[in-house]
């Protein structure tokens, strides 16, 4: 046996990392302060952050002898960073304009744009987002965020979304024979082994979410509608599945008849809902899992609508107009029932860096404001399983705040007007 090692594979003697930094420690001086949403709020307080995380809060404006590391926020309203449950940050566009981005631009263009959209989201004060599907570039940016390569939210991402085939989740609906073979199909999955798989497959890239659709969509390209597109062997299965590696499940579903499959396969979260009935209200309260309604929709669809009327085929055009014409009326019922609510866009569908719409949508569709800001904060902070980290402004948790002019408790709307912006301890400039 030779006793030395070729050159290439010799091992070279460890070096000295980098030489952290010294700790750092912010005051942040703050007017008013809505520490744990639904909670009354503090007065005048100072906000100490050290290490990325909220170190203390103490009454009154305190500021350290030598004046150094002061935000001064005592004309604004502090409260936690916000929480989106339900974005896409790959594309900003819907429609035929999406599609044609999909066989015109290339994953690396997804990628920028990507990043494009999670920077502008971040801007609207929206400092932890989790990506609901898409080709596999939020994956790679939710790294490259979290090794502080790029800024960005705080994404729990679900790699690509599943659904069975020819439901809203397969790529090649609407397109023509000669195209079928484009686009990917490892997430499609018919009968329950082939679920456990594409679930495995989604866990195997990295997911922290699984994401799947048991009902048809708005936006797909199918005549079947908006029931259930998938049996309940199939849906057990996938959550049986995540649920062994430890992974929740947020279930797409518009019809009734599928939010119910989804609850009796023990899902986390309905997404959009809005054929909800008593009995899929009684079951989601009864399981406690999570609505997110995602009211934001219209708005995409109306701006796209109005730029051009022919954004979107005729028979999704129909859809679209169903889906406006209503709204926010399972909202409606669900809340005032006790069903949970969580803050959602679909950012994607609606455009990013406006995902404060959502709020003055919740409000009119029936919670207050204060619930509405729940639903962003400790709701969300639940749902993504991250309440230790996120949610409220308590020791020891991640100092991910926002600051607003005005009082967001009267107004929902003061929302969509950040002014200052921190995440993780660090002060997230807000122009480009």
């Amino acid at each position: 046996m030779p006793l030395f090692l070729p050159l290439a594979l010799q091992v070279a003697p460890p070096t000295p990392g980098p030489v952290p930094p010294p700790s750092v420690t912010t005051y942040i001086l703050a007017g008013r302060v809505i520490d744990r949403p639904g909670r009354p709020p503090r007065g005048a307080t100072t906000i100490v952050v050290r290490d990325g995380k909220v170190a203390e809060l103490i009454d009154g404006h305190q500021t350290p002898p030598d004046r150094t590391n002061v935000i001064d926020l005592s004309s604004q309203t502090v409260l936690p960073g916000l929480i989106d449950a339900h974005v896409h940050l790959s594309s900003d566009r819907a429609g035929q304009e999406g599609l044609l981005a999909e066989f015109t631009e290339g994953a690396q263009m997804h990628a920028y744009e990507a990043l494009w959209n999670a920077q502008k989201t971040l801007r609207a004060g929206f400092t932890t987002v989790r990506n609901l599907g898409d080709d596999g570039a939020t994956l790679a940016l939710r790294d490259a965020v979290a090794r502080g390569w790029v800024t960005g939210p705080r994404i729990v991402d679900a790699g690509r979304s599943i659904s069975t085939t020819s439901g809203h989740m397969d790529a090649r609906l609407g397109l023509n024979d000669e195209l079928r073979d484009h686009p990917h199909t490892d997430n499609l999955c018919d009968g329950p082994e082939a679920c456990r798989k594409a679930v495995r497959l989604q866990i195997g890239r990295g997911a922290d979410v699984i994401k799947i659709a048991t009902t048809g969509g708005v936006n797909s390209r199918i005549g079947a509608g908006l029931g259930a597109q998938m049996f309940d062997d199939e849906a057990k299965a996938i959550v049986e599945t995540a649920h062994l590696y430890g992974k929740k499940v947020a279930v797409h579903a518009h019809g009734a008849d599928g939010i119910k499959v989804a609850m009796a396969a023990g899902a986390d979260s309905i997404e959009h809902g809005t054929l909800m009935d008593e009995e899929a209200i009684a079951v989601m309260k009864k399981a406690g899992a999570f609505y997110v309604p995602t009211l934001s929709t219209v708005n995409g669809y109306k701006e796209r609508i109005a730029r051009d009327p022919n954004a979107y085929p005729p028979e999704v055009r129909k859809k679209i107009d169903w889906r406006i014409s209503i709204t926010g009326k399972a909202l409606e019922r669900a809340a005032p029932a006790g069903v949970r609510i969580a803050f959602g866009t679909d950012a994607g569908v609606s455009k990013h860096g406006r995902n404060a719409d959502e709020f003055e949508l919740l409000v009119q569709h029936g919670l207050t404001p204060v619930q509405a800001i729940q639903a962003a904060t400790v709701n969300a902070a639940e749902l993504l399983g991250l309440s230790g980290e996120i949610g409220t402004l308590e020791r020891g948790k991640a100092a991910d705040l926002i600051a607003v002019a005005g009082d967001p408790l009267a107004d929902v709307r003061v929302l969509k007007s950040v002014a200052f912006v921190m995440k993780g301890g660090a002060v997230v400039p807000l122009t480009p």
